[in-house]
């Protein structure tokens, strides 16, 4: 596989090629002490600016960094623990990634560059990025600070604001980590009357070259998700490979304990806490999925089991995000497996798996990428269906009779981890179904989930999970009732309530809000021909049962909002 540039629109290529910065040296840019360094003991030229979900040594934050004349910055700030009510795991995940990222620095150096690192418990510490910005500024007097596009566009106006405030010109540089870059993605986009993420991703395909042959996909298909909705049935997964754990180690620990000190009220577990937090065990964590799962991961990506929070799946987002596995690597280390097993029998990864693996990462991910830059600041603003429901009070405790709910929200809070089958289709189509507001759904998404950054979590929850950007991440809302979790799942074995009755007293409150949704929204949707099976099923409903469904599903609604 080669992702090199083309340097055209056409290309949607990356800035960097193959992968080959995936083990992040930092011995080519940096050298410095062991010690926090003393502002003052000489200016510096360039503040660089190294953020939660940017620890990559390679990115272009390091261009021309010059270790006798620049300075390092990193801040752990209790803003963005707070700003929404973020879970222990995602808090601690972040913290550790960020300490091992300084300590790589530091043991691949000599004494002559200097890291400007504050951390959470220090005592002057100012509580956000902007103010320990403001500071860090005041201190070494740079010429300009220098930090790659963050991740939110609420970070990169702090940052701004900070800068301008504290008198240094702040540069933001392209963040190199992705395959299409944000100008590249709006210039495409432009010319379309319609986004639509398959031909994107057909797109970059071809421009890269991943699973082509010649100018024709490879297996002739571009898309093999028909393949990859397989349930478990009755008898459940069997033998399903558990995944590498990380232990803690020192910095690990520390970071544990005061997160758990810190931040005790807020949601979340620590219990289970083993992320790869280094380019080492993110590319370990890859290795033992290629090799152990990702042969099951296509047939079964979007089944779920109860007491299995990972079944086939990556456990990588998290470790992309941060910045601590390439891309690019994981691509090519699913392609080449796929290509090295050809003709070698059971347990190589099938096409189908393959290509829904790399869908995620060409596809998906650069597609929602580009999606939240092209649209921000309004995009998180939208609320195209006019939902105003507060967020249940049982998303933050999993304290519910509906199992399917019970069971993913206990598993997201003890692992801050759902596959996105349970996000979009039991936690994310309950609140869609129910009318939460979009805004307080994408909350609680960015809070409670390890990997959450807010350019990949809000257009999955806003749009493609709430439908609230009206179409632009989704052609129709994903709505279902509860016959989809019963057939995709065994949820609803141990549940009081039948997917199959949309009213009474053992009525499924998803199969009631389902229909319910389909009325209120009607008019809205009967333009839309992927809608039209749906409406047309609800139009076989006659008048007094659809009567009694809207009765129903308001009893649903004061009861599961009475909390």
């Amino acid at each position: 596989m080669d992702v090199r540039p083309t340097g055209s629109v056409e290309g949607l290529g990356s800035d960097r090629g193959r992968g080959s910065r995936s083990k992040q040296s930092a011995k080519h840019l940096i050298s410095t002490s062991h010690h926090q360094p003393t502002p003052g003991d000489k200016r510096a030229r360039h503040l660089v600016l190294v953020l939660g979900d940017q620890l990559d040594a390679g990115s272009a934050a390091f261009d021309g960094f010059d270790p006798q004349v620049d300075v390092v910055w990193m801040a752990e700030v209790a803003a963005e623990a707070e700003h929404v009510w973020a879970s222990k795991p995602h808090i601690a995940l972040f913290l550790s990634a960020m300490r091992h990222f300084r300590n790589r620095l530091q043991a691949e150096s000599t004494p002559e560059a200097r890291i400007d690192y504050r951390m959470l418990d220090d005592p002057d510490n100012r509580g956000s990025l902007g103010a320990e910005l403001c500071r860090a500024v005041e201190a070494w007097q740079p010429e300009r600070a220098i930090v790659v596009q963050p991740g939110e566009w609420r970070v990169q106006e702090q940052l701004h604001e900070a800068a301008d405030r504290a008198g240094a010109p702040l540069e933001i540089r392209p963040d190199r980590h992705f395959i299409c870059p944000t100008d590249v993605f709006g210039a495409y986009a432009a010319e379309r009357k319609r986004l639509l993420m398959e031909h994107f991703y057909h797109k970059m395909r071809r421009r890269t070259g991943v699973l082509m042959d010649g100018d024709e996909p490879v297996g002739g298909e571009w898309n093999y998700d028909d393949q990859n909705r397989e349930t478990f049935g009755r008898e459940g997964p069997r033998d399903v490979p558990v995944p590498a754990k990380f232990q803690s180690d020192r910095v690990t620990r520390e970071v544990l304990d005061l997160v758990g000190a810190r931040f005790s009220d807020h949601p979340g577990s620590l219990e289970h806490f083993d992320w790869p937090v280094t380019p080492e065990q993110a590319q370990e964590a890859l290795t033992d999925f290629v090799e152990h799962r990702l042969p099951n991961f296509g047939t079964y990506e979007d089944a779920m089991w109860t007491d299995e929070p990972y079944l086939y799946h990556s456990r990588l987002s998290a470790a992309l995000n941060l910045k601590l596995l390439d891309p690019r690597a994981a691509i090519e280390a699913a392609e080449e497996a796929y290509a090295e097993g050809q003709g070698r029998g059971d347990g190589v990864p099938p096409l189908n798996a393959v290509e829904g693996f790399i869908r995620q990462i060409l596809g998906w991910r650069e597609y929602v990428r580009g999606v939240y830059w092209r649209h921000m600041p309004a995009y998180a603003k939208r609320n195209a269906l006019e939902a105003e429901a507060p967020l249940p009070s049982f998303y933050w405790t999993a304290e519910t009779e509906m199992a399917c709910l019970r069971h993913c929200i206990r598993q997201t809070l003890d692992y801050g981890y759902a596959h996105h089958i349970q996000r979009l289709m039991v936690t994310g189509l309950f609140a869609l179904l129910l009318g939460v507001e979009p805004q307080q759904v994408h909350a609680w998404y960015l809070a409670v989930y390890v990997d959450a950054v807010e350019w990949v979590e809000l257009p999955n929850t806003l749009g493609m999970s709430q439908f609230g950007d009206g179409g632009v991440m989704a052609t129709k809302p994903y709505c279902a009732s509860g016959k989809y979790i019963q057939r995709m799942s065994n949820y609803c074995s141990d549940c009081r309530y039948n997917p199959s009755q949309r009213v009474g007293q053992e009525a499924c409150p998803f199969t009631t809000l389902y229909w319910d949704f389909l009325m209120r929204h009607r008019e809205r949707l009967a333009s839309n021909p992927r809608m039209g099976l749906q409406l047309y099923n609800l139009r076989r409903i006659d008048e007094d049962d659809q009567r009694a469904i809207r009765q129903q599903a308001a009893q649903v609604r004061e009861r599961v909002l009475a909390g």
